[in-house]
């Protein structure tokens, strides 16, 4: 199967400039291309995983991915779907978030012997003269066209800075720059992308008299339409310190059942005949392919080493073993208790078991949460030092429904 039909077949492509010559491309052909990130946060998440997994793709049928990272672009920031302007970001920040993406996208991309580029479009554009940018980029653009753009048209009623409305000229300068430095010509986003792609590949046809093309790749969304990457805990990072591999392996062990080949086709490897044994399963039946699915993401994001623990703790847990080595876990001390007590609502907030304290509350009342095997009756239910101390631990274990375990561990003695 070559590399265009594939992706396709795994529901990776949502819409491209011009299809025969995309596919032509991709299976006929070894290109450059490129994927734009920028460094809003020091980590990847889900929402990232897709594109990266298109990169891989391709790179695995002989292309060279082009990651590029925003270090000119994230110190304006990107509209589209935001309803308010960014915050802008220090050149520091900016700095620390791309090396935090660079290790992360390693573990996907192979960089080495010249497979990859990474590169930076602050090489380009914190340099760029203001007027000679204008004159020889800015006439290129129709400013009522822009503002048909979705990225900008949604945010007019709000008001849109004449600064984020440089956002689609800097995107398109960048395929532009990219392609004069290393024959790009291909660009890969998102949905959200589409008019800033298409800004690029006009760029290049005006300026250069070249073809180009621009590519958007699905969004990550379950069967009803939703986005999916987020817990009750925010959202679902590749960094290790911010969503462990425990959590991460569970978020996609947790999926539900009529999502689970869409993520095993889009987020794995996998072959899709291996894939395509599991379309017609149902409810326990498709256990194995949800743990199949957890154990391959988690591999690799986090390795081999952390996906093997985090799917053996797993079994442990939910086949009553109780394994607690690889539970996520919060650490409390002596300022968390008051009068020698802690509330339950309290203790369920602190540990991102729950969002609120009414969230809380409600959890207590449909008979949801648990300590250490032991139904909470009472939303003011309270704990001792004493109840984290027994049969020589010092924690205790909150269960929240049937699949969320979270272990408390008193740090100090009180």
């Amino acid at each position: 199967m070559k590399i265009y039909e594939e992706l396709k077949e795994r529901g990776l492509i949502a819409q491209t400039t011009d299809e025969v010559q995309v596919c032509d491309l991709l299976d006929n052909k070894q290109t450059a291309f490129y994927i734009g990130f920028d460094p809003t946060a020091d980590s990847l998440h889900v929402g990232h995983f897709i594109p990266i997994m298109v990169a891989a793709h391709l790179q695995r049928a002989g292309h060279t991915p082009i990651m590029l990272f925003g270090g000119g672009t994230g110190m304006i920031g990107d509209p589209s779907g935001k309803t308010d302007m960014r915050r802008m970001l220090s050149k520091e920040e900016i700095a620390h978030n791309i090396s935090c993406f660079q290790k992360q996208m390693s573990h996907l991309i192979d960089f080495t012997g010249g497979k990859a580029v990474m590169a930076n479009n602050a090489d380009w554009l914190t340099n760029l003269n203001y007027i000679d940018f204008l004159r020889d980029i800015g006439v290129c653009f129709s400013v009522n066209r822009m503002l048909a753009a979705e990225c900008y048209k949604q945010r007019l009623e709000r008001g849109l800075s004449f600064f984020e409305m440089n956002y689609m000229l800097m995107q398109s300068y960048d395929f532009l720059e990219l392609f004069r430095r290393y024959g790009c010509r291909l660009e890969i986003g998102g949905d959200d992308q589409w008019s800033n792609i298409i800004g690029g590949v006009e760029l290049i046809r005006r300026k250069e008299n070249q073809d180009a093309y621009g590519m958007t790749v699905s969004l990550l969304t379950n069967s009803e339409g939703k986005k999916m990457g987020k817990t009750e805990r925010g959202a679902v990072w590749l960094d290790p310190e911010k969503t462990s591999p425990f959590e991460f392996y569970q978020y996609w062990r947790n999926v539900n059942d009529a999502d689970v080949v869409k993520c095993l086709k889009i987020l794995t490897f996998l072959p899709m005949k291996q894939i395509e044994q599991f379309e017609h399963l149902e409810g326990q039946q498709l256990n194995e392919a949800k743990e199949l699915l957890a154990y391959e993401v988690t591999r690799q994001i986090h390795g081999k080493a952390e996906a093997e623990k985090a799917r053996s703790s797993a079994r442990a847990i939910f086949g009553q073993g109780m394994n607690t080595e690889n539970m996520p876990s919060t650490k409390i001390g002596s300022s968390n208790f008051t009068s020698g007590k802690i509330a339950v609502l309290d203790l369920l907030v602190k540990a991102s078991v729950a969002s609120s304290k009414a969230e809380a509350r409600r959890l207590i009342a449909q008979g949801g949460i648990s300590v250490d095997g032991k139904k909470v009756e009472s939303p003011a239910a309270v704990l001792t030092p004493a109840e984290f101390e027994k049969q020589d631990k010092k924690y205790i274990i909150i269960r929240k429904g049937k699949k969320v375990y979270h272990k408390v561990i008193l740090d100090i003695d009180l």
